[in-house]
């Protein structure tokens, strides 16, 4: 089985990030083969700075790697070293209606958040598409918001099947954990770049501790039990949580005398737990960056490898070859 995800580096990844992608594909290595891609060309849809593209590329490359991806069970490259993906994007592009990418969420999401209606922006779930389909994946772990993308690769593989008469693409399934859905941000809304409400992977500890600060909670006093449910405190530290640490921190919710502020610094202590260790990790890789560029340049060598063997077969079933 092979499973496959893919981070843009469109700025500092967040605990959404680690939640929603980084954690459950690291851990499902040992389970299928793994690939992880630095979605570059994605990116260039909001990213127009070259300097700070190749900065955040490096950066994802870093969190994942510190945070427990292993280059021995894992394919760990960038978007760009693949030049395969474009040309099966473009396959992909002729036998995709437009209708289907007419009624995607994320398009008519960002164009009511200002972003300019570029080609880019309205085609990017074909690209993705390539991106998946690429490496005949079996499995791509998504966000439920992000469901739709996997659907949308399912309809266009089918399609692209359907029209040249061969199985050339299979169809891949999208993986949600529903405990980690949806990442709620500081703000309640879903945790995003776009809505400057995140907190990020590797943010100085104390910076972190100030962004917990800040969460707003309602007004029930001390003294009162209070709805974990409801607070999007308990909502972040369940993320953190084993079931019995959650089932704790539920219970002292609900008896009452426990204060969002107690409930704010078991959240902060829980992070520096889980996160903690990986910084040592990361600046370790950072002051090594041969060893960093050597770990991609395999992957990419293998990504192209596998991407290559799906072109071709793509080719010949259009009539390129």
């Amino acid at each position: 089985m092979r499973i496959l995800t893919g981070v843009q580096p469109s700025g500092q990844l967040h605990w959404g990030n680690y939640f929603g992608a980084m954690k459950p594909i690291i851990d499902r290595q040992g389970t299928g083969e793994v690939f992880v891609f630095v979605a570059q060309y994605h990116a260039l849809t909001t990213v127009h700075d070259a300097a700070a593209l190749r900065a955040a590329t490096r950066d994802v490359a870093l969190d994942f790697l510190a945070c427990g991806l292993d280059p021995a069970r894992a394919c760990l490259f960038r978007q760009a070293d693949v030049p395969e993906v474009h040309e099966l994007a473009w396959m992909l592009s002729v036998v995709t209606p437009m209708g289907l990418l007419e009624r995607c969420h994320s398009y008519k999401d960002k164009l009511a958040r200002g972003l300019p209606a570029s080609h880019g922006l309205f085609a990017y779930p074909v690209l993705m598409a390539a991106d998946i389909l690429a490496y005949q994946s079996d499995v791509v772990p998504v966000g439920r918001d992000q469901k739709q993308h996997v659907e949308v690769t399912r309809d266009i593989a089918a399609k692209f099947n359907q029209t040249f008469g061969a199985e050339v693409f299979k169809l891949p399934e999208p993986l949600i954990s529903e405990r980690v859905a949806v990442i709620p941000g500081l703000d309640g809304q879903k945790m995003s770049k776009s809505y400057g409400n995140t907190i990020g992977l590797f943010d100085e500890p104390k910076a972190v501790k100030a962004k917990i600060m800040r969460i707003a909670t309602d007004s029930t006093p001390l003294e009162a039990p209070k709805d974990p449910d409801a607070c999007r405190v308990f909502a972040l530290y369940k993320l953190f949580a084993s079931e019995a640490e959650q089932e704790e921190m539920r219970g002292n919710y609900l008896r009452g005398g426990y204060g969002y502020g107690h409930a704010k610094k078991a959240l902060f202590e829980i992070y520096q737990r889980t996160l903690g260790p990986f910084r040592e990790r990361r600046e370790h890789l950072a002051a090594h960056p041969d060893e960093v560029e050597d770990i991609l340049r395999a992957g990419a060598a293998k990504a192209r490898a596998a991407a290559r063997r799906t072109l071709e077969a793509a080719r010949l079933a259009v009539g390129l070859d």
